[in-house]
């Protein structure tokens, strides 16, 4: 405090919000660059000694108080930023989701199965959900539907896609099938867990999307030939769309690639940005090579293929929250969301898709992710046709929608 104590504040001429130190004896700038005369401009300086014995160590002390108190209360008072925070409508006008409902499209035929901590069925906004199926791997309990997540992931989800009350999710009208292979924490204890809940998606609930807001980083255990991968790669074969999420990574991280199964050629791998377009920092960023095939990857195959809103979007939460509502982020929202688009373009051009024996196949699923890739909108920041956090752009579901059409000959 002794080399600070006998020096001056000076308001710079252009910006007077802008304060320069200099020694209270230097005569500084001269009245005339203030518009007023010399003496006026030196009784604009402030003392800083007296200044910094306020600020220092009381203004210090008081505001990391204040930084901790904040942190430690965040999840109890982010519900009530609703209200002066904004609500994540944008992440369904800017994705052209509201613009395919407002053709009447709203997922109806199109089922749906979501792997995750379950579903708080008793939340508001899920009174008209049309639950197909519902399945307890964690615990066996599969009488006893409701979500086993600490932070309410899979209803997080859930909300997201089906929601109709305070606000209308992607596809509200789908029939949901909804599996807990997850634990209390959101992530997943038991690959077995995850691979069974994926063949019951396939085999009992006959399933037109898989969506998994989940993963296990690269190189660990659902890698590989594992039992997910194999699962996955059961579904893929019986014309059933797998939407997974890229992964939420450490942006310090060196080994990079998406998490797995969203690693399979033939998944729909999504990442995440925010409300600028901007790619979420903590995004999974794509490698170049296949890990399964040793070879580059290729269109439209290259990770992830698409990003969508993921950054602070709005959801439910548990039914006992007071609101029942909290903020999400990550690449799990933006799955839910690529997922919705898929259902409505399905509800639209399913049967053109399927074809004549009313089965997809590799092929007819490759021209889907080809006009997924076509339709995607370039950002500002994308490096080149593919970039490996953004993919090949962000989603636009009605171009999407508009270039299956395309792809399929119906325009």
């Amino acid at each position: 405090m002794q080399g600070i104590e006998h020096l001056d504040l000076m308001p710079e001429p252009d910006e007077p919000s802008l304060l320069t130190t200099v020694d209270s004896d230097a005569p500084g700038y001269p009245g005339g660059a203030y518009g007023v005369s010399d003496e006026e401009a030196r009784e604009m300086r402030w003392p800083a000694g007296p200044i910094m014995k306020v600020l220092w160590p009381w203004g210090a002390i008081g505001f990391s108080v204040t930084i901790v108190l904040l942190i430690l209360s965040w999840n109890l008072i982010t519900p009530f930023l609703g209200h002066v925070l904004p609500d994540s409508e944008w992440a369904y006008e800017d994705t052209g989701i509201r613009e395919l409902q407002s053709s009447g499209r709203l997922g109806s035929g199109v089922s749906v199965c979501m792997v995750d901590t379950g579903i708080d069925l008793s939340h508001p906004d899920f009174s008209n959900v049309d639950l197909a199926g519902f399945r307890d791997l964690y615990s066996e309990e599969h009488d006893s539907i409701r979500d086993i997540g600490h932070e309410s992931h899979g209803t997080l989800m859930a909300g997201l896609l089906v929601a109709n009350g305070t606000y209308l999710g992607a596809a509200p009208e789908v029939s949901l099938s909804i599996a807990i292979a997850l634990g209390p924490t959101g992530v997943s204890t038991d690959e077995r867990m995850v691979s069974q809940a994926i063949r019951w998606c396939r085999i009992s609930q006959h399933a037109d999307i898989i969506s998994l807001s989940l993963g296990s980083e690269p190189g660990s255990g659902m890698g590989g030939e594992s039992e997910t991968v194999e699962a996955v790669m059961e579904a893929l074969d019986a014309g059933i769309f797998v939407i997974a999420a890229a992964g939420n990574s450490d942006s310090f991280a060196d080994d990079s690639d998406v998490s797995t199964p969203a690693s399979i050629a033939r998944v729909i791998a999504v990442g995440a940005h925010g409300w600028d377009g901007t790619a979420w920092k903590d995004s999974a960023t794509g490698a170049p090579i296949d890990p399964y095939t040793g070879e580059e990857r290729a269109f439209p195959n290259q990770k992830p293929e698409i990003s969508a809103p993921g950054v602070l979007i709005w959801s439910c939460a548990s039914s006992h929250s007071n609101p029942p509502y909290a903020y999400s982020t990550g690449t799990s929202d933006s799955t839910v969301l690529v997922t919705g688009a898929l259902a409505l373009i399905l509800e639209e051009h399913g049967q053109l898709i399927a074809g004549q024996n009313d089965k997809i196949d590799p092929e007819e699923m490759a021209l889907v992710k080809v006009a997924l890739a076509k339709s995607a909108q370039k950002t500002t920041s994308q490096d080149g046709s593919h970039d490996s956090k953004i993919g090949y752009g962000i989603l636009d579901a009605t171009a999407w929608s508009n270039q299956v059409a395309l792809e399929f000959n119906s325009i």
